[in-house]
């Protein structure tokens, strides 16, 4: 019986065990793989010299894969026909490069990868991977570094081209539109750079926003930096460039009809003040015609009375050149008299109330517009009207913390067309002293004179632009509460704008500095604030230590 009673027992006790070991439950794991790829082997191996081969072969420790590798291959130098790369859709443990280009010789070529090769399993990227060789008997190994900045945005973009062209005999300013670089790299998403594996020379350097992402500049679409004075390498120098977009000459397109009676005329560049449109064909002892710049476009329009005819003959006299247009004449549709204010409800203390029409204004009959304070009393004004003829100033003394209600009656206005308004109604109405801030702004170590200071919003939209010939002290009045920025350009040609640069007459952009901080004005506060201008790096090129 004792016997049995320990049999019993035991058997209890394994079952018991039993069910303990087969209950359900998740696996741990194991701590999250965080570690990146190796390249373990390279044939050819990695920095080969006297490279003649037409596959390259690179074997990792683990499955790899790609991600966004034409976004992150840079091959330096260009090559005129794509490497092709395998396998692109699968992860594999090796990668194969074939070369389809003749290499030039005596030369270091450079394929880096960036961060586009990751490891399969947790997408951990071998970081800054580049496979070189050089076809020569050595491996260039000088470096050149620096930074690209916008020359007038506060932000710079990402994914900038930097390129080197070698300066010799051959070299001319037309070379970047027509040829690719001896040498490039890529910002990515930095803003700093550095080409590596270089041969000791002379260069050009250049950096592009590079649209087609073909190397070439195409000034229409593309973005420039450049530094004026070729470049020695070796070089301990640290440059920056400033990216601008060039104006292009100006040029004037084909007319066009855009409805009865208005004709347009499309144009490129900085329109020049020699343009003259002058019509040709035979009109009426009636006929009248005024011509009118687009808003916020480059675009001319020529307004007209129509007449019976089936075409229109202009000449058209820009930069000493005459050139004639032929129009033919097909729709009977026209405008409509659209009018709308451009000041918006509340009327700043330094606005004028304005209004915008579509078509050029003929006749303002100021006994149809009325202006009424909120006591309902009629207050004073006078009307101004803009060269284009489509923008309507009405300007009054304002008072503080008041509202008014802007009126124009039927057939206050008379457009171009003979088309009349119909009863329109704006409301304004104007803030107290204590909604405002103030920022004061002294410069410090300003080199150069004029300067233009501008009060920018986020967006970068300027609010008021106050210019100087020899005062360091700047305050903006009257500013809504808000976020701001302050931007100093120096006005280099005293035109109180700010000037873009050119390549071909290797004119660099006027000097802007952009003050870090971000301002944010309340309401009855002042904010003052000191702008180092000397603190500022843009400088084309910086000595460092080696």
């Amino acid at each position: 019986m004792k016997n049995l009673f320990v049999f019993f027992l035991l058997a209890t006790l394994l079952i018991f065990s039993t069910n303990r070991c087969a209950r359900k439950g998740s696996p741990t794991g194991g701590p999250k793989d965080s570690i990146a790829p190796v390249m373990v082997t390279a044939f050819p191996e990695y920095k080969s010299v006297h490279f003649k081969e037409k596959r390259i072969r690179l074997e990792f420790d683990e499955y790899v894969k790609f991600k966004n590798l034409f976004k992150q291959l840079i091959v330096s130098p260009p090559l005129k026909n794509a490497l092709i790369i395998k396998p692109l859709s699968s992860p594999s443990k090796r990668i194969t490069i074939d070369i389809k280009d003749t290499l030039k010789e005596n030369t270091t070529y450079s394929f880096n990868f960036g961060n586009s090769i990751i490891d399969n399993n947790e997408g951990n990227p071998l970081g800054s991977f580049k496979y070189v060789f050089s076809t020569g008997a050595f491996v260039d190994s000088l470096e050149l570094h620096g930074t690209l900045s916008d020359a007038i945005q506060k932000e710079t973009e990402n994914n900038l081209s930097v390129l080197l062209y070698e300066y010799n005999e051959n070299y001319t300013d037309s070379t970047i539109y027509n040829e690719k670089p001896i040498y490039v790299t890529n910002t990515l998403d930095t803003t700093s750079f550095k080409i590596t594996n270089l041969k000791k020379g002379t260069y050009k350097l250049v950096a592009l926003k590079d649209f087609n992402n073909n190397y070439q500049y195409n000034p229409k679409q593309d973005k420039i930096g450049f530094i004026s004075h070729p470049i020695t390498i070796p070089t301990d120098s640290f440059f920056e460039l400033n990216l601008f977009k060039e104006i292009p000459d100006f040029k004037v397109f084909k007319p066009l009809e855009n409805k009865m009676g208005k004709i347009i005329f499309g144009f490129e560049g900085v329109r020049d003040s020699l343009l003259q449109i002058v019509l040709q064909t035979t009109t009426p002892s009636a006929f009248k015609s005024f011509v009118s710049l687009e808003e916020n476009k480059d675009t001319l329009n020529y307004w007209y009375t129509p007449f019976e005819t089936d075409s229109l003959q202009f000449k058209v006299t820009a930069t000493n050149i005459d050139t004639l247009y032929t129009v033919k004449l097909r729709t009977s549709k026209t405008d409509s008299l659209l009018v709308r204010s451009v000041t918006g409800t509340t009327l700043h203390p330094k606005d004028t109330f304005a209004i915008q029409t579509n078509i050029p204004i003929d006749h303002i009959d100021t006994n149809q517009i009325r202006i009424i304070d909120k006591d309902t009393l009629l207050v004073p004004f006078q009307t101004f009207l803009d060269a284009n003829k489509t923008k309507l100033s009405v300007h009054f003394n304002s008072k503080r913390n008041d509202k008014y209600r802007v009126d124009l009656l039927p057939n206050a206005l008379v457009d171009f067309q003979g088309e009349t308004n119909d009863s329109l109604q704006f409301n304004l109405k104007t803030l107290d002293f204590e909604d405002y801030g103030t920022i004061e702004m002294e410069l410090k170590n300003v080199t150069q004179f004029p300067v233009l200071v501008d009060l920018l919003d986020p967006k970068e939209k300027l609010i008021e632009r106050q210019s100087s010939n020899q005062k360091t002290n700047f305050i903006f009045e009257n500013v809504l509460p808000g976020s701001y920025f302050i931007r100093v350009i120096y006005d280099t040609n005293h035109n109180k704008k700010w000037d873009t640069g050119n390549f071909l007459k290797q004119q660099q952009p006027e000097k802007v500095f952009q003050y870090p901080i971000e301002l944010k004005i309340k309401a009855n506060w002042t904010i003052s604030e000191i702008f180092d201008l000397s603190l500022d790096t843009s400088l084309d090129e910086i000595e460092v230590s080696p």
